[in-house]
């Protein structure tokens, strides 16, 4: 990837962070990311982000591992091995149950941390891409791209909303 250059403006707190990501957007000025150590509630509106997509992907690997329960079972106990137990049918869909949503649940958790590793670029060995280390602890960080907007304009703007800093910087995100 390639190094851009972003204003980045750092905040204490999540109130001045979210007040000032309206008025960026409401003055027309794209905002690369928001960097913050954990989640802020109507951040994703005020970014203007659409609803995620994880749900349908939940969803196909429900579907997954509920098809592949089913065909297992079915499998195993009716082609496979046969039993007769008791004179009860090889095939007892009702006795499926248990196995079936316990597969279905993990099939579902299993495929949904893969997916959001994937999407969030998480994989092992991948570097961390954020502006500021302390994004992780206690920072609040929002990049905005400055080929794209008047430096001293978002300066100004950035610190009336009450960031600590803002500064210019050259970095692979």
């Amino acid at each position: 990837m390639s190094s851009q250059k972003y204003i980045i403006g750092t905040f204490n707190d999540e109130e001045p962070l979210l007040e000032a990501v309206k008025e960026v957007r409401a003055a027309g000025t794209p905002i690369h990311e928001c960097y913050t150590p954990f989640a802020v509630h109507g951040l994703d509106e005020a970014l203007g982000y659409r609803r995620s997509r994880l749900p349908r992907a939940a969803f196909m690997f429900g579907v997954l591992g509920f098809s592949l329960a089913l065909f297992m079972q079915a499998w195993m106990l009716g082609y496979d091995w046969p039993m007769n137990i008791g004179g009860k049918p090889a095939l007892a869909w009702l006795d499926f149950v248990p196995v079936t949503f316990e597969l279905t649940v993990l099939v579902t958790a299993l495929g949904m941390v893969g997916t959001y590793l994937v999407v969030s670029g998480f994989l092992p060995g991948n570097e961390a891409k954020m502006p500021d280390l302390r994004c992780t602890s206690h920072v609040f960080c929002i990049a905005i791209p400055s080929n794209t907007a008047d430096y001293d304009k978002i300066y100004a703007l950035l610190m009336r909303h009450g960031a600590e800093e803002v500064e210019e910087k050259e970095i692979e995100l």
